[in-house]
């Protein structure tokens, strides 16, 4: 029997009518495309959250790489005109951070101080994630303080409310005594994510060397470049060795290595538990093609005297669990992707749908995302190569399962199928 012979048997198979057992292979498909629409709406959920994440600690946070000098020296002028030179760079920004206590009108919390050049939030990548919820977008002078908005509200703070910083200071003696300075609030902001808006309070770099000590808070550069997903490891080597190895130059995925790693293994593991239900799925394919063989005798029989092999035989169902997989993963796979594209719209009405019906119980409102540990936006990351590997992992595993059945029905003897029909 020729190949494509088997092939438009099995077409026939999967899209004739019901009571030729196209039933058993449609309802496989359908379980199929089932199994694949949760596990591509996770894959664009979970990369959409890592990246949206990501990108607003390396735009705002981190930036792209750091450059230290082991004097913790930031004010060397050569230094930062080199950097800025090299081919790939977009900006360079002098920062020293450190820890502090922040004390308002109605509470104090520990906070991350970062002293840093103005010029840094006027980079288009601090520009399109920081939102000004009141006041001014920078420090004016080296008095004025930026508080996230978690931040500002935890301590009830207000554009132009005194607010007192607390930090360690080295004495003459060496030994560190506390330190509390007078700051005027200028600005709150947010990036839309609350873990950062709630430790983050901004001076300029001037008010940092006026109330940090060298010896208790980290100086380094900020480096911003082009492509930092692609080239940060590249510019990383171009700096060392155009700053004569005396500095040491790290990218954002050094720098955020616990972090970025604990989301990329929450995403394999997330996309592993979705995989066993595409597994499950590939398990009712071979059900279905059992179902198929035993409806389908007396095709298998005709097919066997009429010349056929055993591999032939096998072949016809191979293709039939094929085209199963085939079908069911362009169905999943597309509404899987219409779903994720839309998450956010969705989640947004099933929230008011739910707050409805909360209302009447008297409930407050409801958040499936709760925006104190997640974005309020959810970006919309696809990542082809990864859809692409799914739909062929649900056809692989089709095929694989549908093997027993398949190879069971090209190793009948036709004369007894033929004395059973």
């Amino acid at each position: 029997m020729k190949k494509n012979a088997a092939f438009f048997i099995a077409l026939r198979y999967l899209w004739g009518r019901a009571r030729e057992g196209g039933r058993y292979l449609r309802g496989a498909a359908a379980g199929i495309a089932v199994s694949l629409i949760p596990i591509i709406v996770t894959l664009i959920v979970a990369d959409g959250m890592i990246r949206g994440i990501t990108d607003r600690y390396i735009e705002m946070g981190t930036g792209h790489l750091q450059v230290f000098d082991m004097f913790n020296s930031i004010d060397d002028e050569d230094v930062i005109v080199k950097i800025k030179e090299t081919d790939g760079v977009r900006g360079v920004w002098p920062e020293m951070r450190s820890m502090g206590v922040l004390a308002g009108r109605s509470g104090k919390t520990g906070v991350t101080v970062r002293a840093i050049e103005p010029s840094f939030w006027e980079d288009k990548g601090s520009e399109l994630y920081l939102k000004i919820i009141d006041g001014e977008r920078k420090p004016q002078t080296d008095r004025d303080i930026m508080l996230g908005v978690e931040l500002a509200s935890n301590i009830g703070a207000k554009i132009g409310d005194t607010v007192r910083l607390m930090t360690i200071r080295t004495g003459e003696g060496g030994n560190p005594s506390p330190r509390t300075a007078p700051f005027v609030v200028r600005g709150i902001l947010s990036c839309g994510y609350n873990e950062l808006d709630a430790l983050w309070c901004i001076i300029s770099l001037e008010g940092g060397k006026r109330v940090l000590s060298p010896g208790q808070s980290s100086a380094s550069l900020l480096v911003k470049i082009d492509e930092p997903y692609k080239k940060a490891e590249d510019l990383t080597w171009v700096l060392y060795e155009k700053l004569d190895g005396v500095f040491n130059v790290y990218t954002w995925k050094d720098l955020l290595r616990s972090q970025y790693s604990s989301y990329e293994s929450t995403r394999q593991l997330l996309l592993f538990i979705m995989a066993l239900i595409v597994i499950v799925a590939a398990i009712n394919v071979s059900s279905a093609t059992s179902m198929l063989v035993l409806e389908r005798q007396r095709d298998i029989a005709v097919l066997k005297v009429s010349g056929a092999s055993v591999k032939g035989v096998t072949r016809v169902f191979l293709w039939g669990s094929f085209l199963t997989g085939v079908t069911g993963g362009i169905i999943g796979v597309a509404l899987g992707l219409l779903i994720g594209v839309n998450i956010n719209f969705l989640l947004r009405s099933l929230e008011k749908i739910l707050s409805f019906f909360s209302g009447l119980f008297k409930g407050g409102e409801v958040k499936i995302l709760d925006p104190g540990f997640y974005l309020e936006t959810i970006p919309i990351i696809i990542d082809w190569s990864a859809v692409l590997m799914i739909w062929l992992f649900a056809i692989v595993c089709s095929v694989l399962a549908s093997w027993i059945p398949a190879r069971h029905a090209g190793k009948l003897k036709p004369m007894e199928l033929l004395r059973k029909t």
